[in-house]
């Protein structure tokens, strides 16, 4: 061999010992570069050598076994192409053995990677013996990677093996061990799509009917899906003939964890049985409803909570007024704060269903009582999903409805209270507009700048910043910025420190121009303050500005009534601007932000002429 060549070899001489090491870390090191060796062995070698001393390897830790079991299945290219992917099925099929799931589970990814890219007569001759091995072997744990194969496998097959196969399959469906009839159960419903009707209604329907009677809570619940899939085949009115009924006895199942998988599917298992039938609602959908509604188990009332609106849009008004809406009732007082949560996020979408009388009269009252509800969920999901109520009453009946008990709340005693409604009003403001919130909330907002708590005037800080984002640099220029700037006088050195925090936390949603007219001559005017806390905070908040001026000229200018971008420039005529508002900038920097701190650095105060300083170095 020639020297040339042995340098080639030499790391895949490295990589064999590596493979062989004791240090686990280094072992799966060396399996993630098998494509290194491979590619340098070439296809034949890697055929004849590697893949041999790879099967030799089976006995490693299960860590090193899911990676080779996820390496091999992207190594058809390296073997020469999918007329050799056959050499990889042995080992493969030894990892879809093994007691690890998480081996198993990627060998047999990768032995549907590698059945996508074989012909129909590789599959009939190599995978379906496979197949037949893993189903037949006396372990769980192979039966249980035979389920995933099925699906891959009966597409390129004959018609006369995709028998044999669906015999195999409900070998596994009637297994004894629990364990593989949970993963028939799982895999069955990847495999209809792949079925014709009548086979379906022969073969599939009796597995279906067999698994959801099983004495396995864990089977039943996977059975609901199954029957899913199988409507999406036959169509309703033979899933009605022949699954109605087994459907009815999973609606009232002894097992809650069956009863929550049947409330989290409600909707889609009322499409698929009982499309185009209001009879077959009324009669078994609606009395299910109703009855999960008021389920034992909260876990089971907060899914099915979330089910409501789109069940409600295919029952008829008369069905939801006299049988669903008591229940929806009971559940704003439910016990279970999750519970009250999940029907927080879905009531509004009764409003368009019961429209604008009913919603007045029924769905009102349910708001105003969850908007008081002591956990925050309740009330944040409430107010996040107004606008579908707004849609349908109107903004004046909804303010005059639900802004009283906002309001109430925005002045509760309790300070966390406060808060929680603090974080709320950008997503109300969102929803209701700008001259509604001018009117009604924005003297509110203001307000709590002056709170007694120090975590509400700070949050206040940071909501007038976030309405910024909502309703625009104009709108905070003639509307908010006055208001912080008039704080800025109050006697109350604390609330004249807000107003400082105030400034400096707008500041990075407003304009150059608003910054240099409004904010920094405010800044200076404190900058005098006879409290040292408020002056070395101003000296603070010029670094931060120095900083947040530079940002903004390097970036687009910002639309002043909006926080977007304005139209992009041509390049040459962008780069001029920019270079405009670079120089705008350092003058201001030089002639406002620098004379102001080298006073404030001379200050008699020893704090302030630290900040001072630090801005100063900061600003260079």
């Amino acid at each position: 061999m020639s020297s040339v060549s042995t340098d080639e070899l030499y790391p895949i001489a490295v990589l064999i010992d590596e493979l062989k090491h004791d240090d686990v870390s280094l072992r799966i090191a060396a399996i993630e570069r098998l494509s290194t060796i491979a590619l340098a062995l070439g296809p034949d070698r890697t055929r004849s050598e590697l893949i041999p001393f790879l099967e030799e390897s089976l006995d490693d830790e299960d860590e090193v076994l899911t990676v080779l079991a996820e390496q091999l299945g992207n190594f058809v290219p390296y073997i020469g192409g999918s007329q050799y992917a056959n050499v990889l099925l042995p080992p493969l099929e030894s990892f879809a053995g093994v007691e690890e799931p998480l081996v198993r589970d990627k060998a047999v990814e990768s032995l549907n990677k590698i059945v996508n890219e074989m012909s129909s007569n590789q599959v009939e001759e190599y995978l379906l013996p496979l197949v037949k091995n893993l189903t037949t072997a006396d372990w769980f744990t192979s039966k249980v990677s035979a389920t995933g194969l099925y699906a891959a496998v009966y597409q390129k097959v004959t018609s006369q093996s995709k028998g044999g196969l669906r015999q195999l399959f409900g070998q596994l469906v009637y297994d004894d061990a629990p364990m593989v009839r949970r993963a028939a159960a799982t895999h069955l419903t990847g495999l209809i799509p792949y079925i014709d009707a009548e086979t379906v209604v022969a073969d599939i329907v009796p597995f279906f009917l067999y698994l959801a009677q099983d004495d396995q809570d864990s089977v039943r619940l996977l059975t609901i899906d199954v029957l899913i899939a199988v409507s999406r085949l036959l169509g309703p009115e033979v899933v009605r003939e022949h699954l109605l009924e087994q459907l009815k006895k999973l609606f009232a199942d002894k097992s809650w964890r069956v009863r929550y998988m049947v409330a989290d599917r409600f909707e889609q298992l009322a499409l698929a049985v009982a499309a185009g039938d209001e009879m077959v609602l009324k009669t078994h959908f609606v009395p299910a409803m109703v009855r999960m509604l008021k389920d034992s188990e909260a876990e089971v009332r907060t899914v099915i909570a979330k089910q409501i609106p789109g069940f409600c849009q295919l029952v008829g008004r008369e069905s939801v007024l006299e049988d669903i809406l008591p229940c929806i009732e009971d559940l704003v007082n439910d016990p279970s704060q999750h519970v009250r949560a999940a029907l927080a996020t879905k009531i509004s979408g009764l409003a368009p269903i019961l429209g604008k009388d009913l919603t007045i009269k029924y769905l009102l009252p349910m708001f105003l009582q969850m908007l008081k509800d002591e956990f925050p969920e309740v009330r944040l999901n409430i107010i996040c999903k107004l606008e579908l109520v707004n849609n349908v009453i109107g903004i004046d009946l909804l303010s005059q409805s639900l802004l009283p008990a906002i309001t109430q709340l925005a002045q509760d005693k309790q300070w966390r209270v406060r808060l929680a409604i603090i974080e709320y009003i950008p997503l109300l403001a969102s929803q209701l507009g700008m001259e509604f919130f001018d009117t009604q909330l924005r003297d509110l907002c203001i307000a709590w700048l002056h709170d007694n708590v120090y975590s509400i005037r700070d949050a206040a800080t940071e909501n007038l910043k976030n309405l910024t984002k909502v309703f625009g640099v104009a709108w905070a220029k003639a509307t908010i910025i006055p208001k912080v700037i008039e704080a800025g006088s109050n006697p109350n050195y604390l609330y004249r420190m807000t107003s400082c925090v105030a400034a400096t936390t707008l500041a990075p949603v407003v304009t150059i121009d608003v910054i240099r007219d409004d904010l920094l001559p405010f800044l200076n005017n404190l900058a005098v303050d006879p409290i040292p806390n408020i002056r070395f905070s101003v000296a603070r908040s010029y670094e931060t500005l120095q900083r947040l001026l530079l940002e903004k000229a390097a970036e687009p200018e910002l639309d002043s009534d909006a926080m977007v971008e304005a139209t992009t420039p041509a390049p040459d005529e962008d780069a001029r601007a920019r270079e405009v508002r670079v120089a705008d900038v350092n003058e201001i920097i030089r002639d406002i932000i620098v004379p102001n701190l080298e006073k404030l650095k001379e200050d008699e105060d020893v704090d302030v002429r630290f900040f001072a300083n630090k801005s100063l170095q900061a600003i260079g």
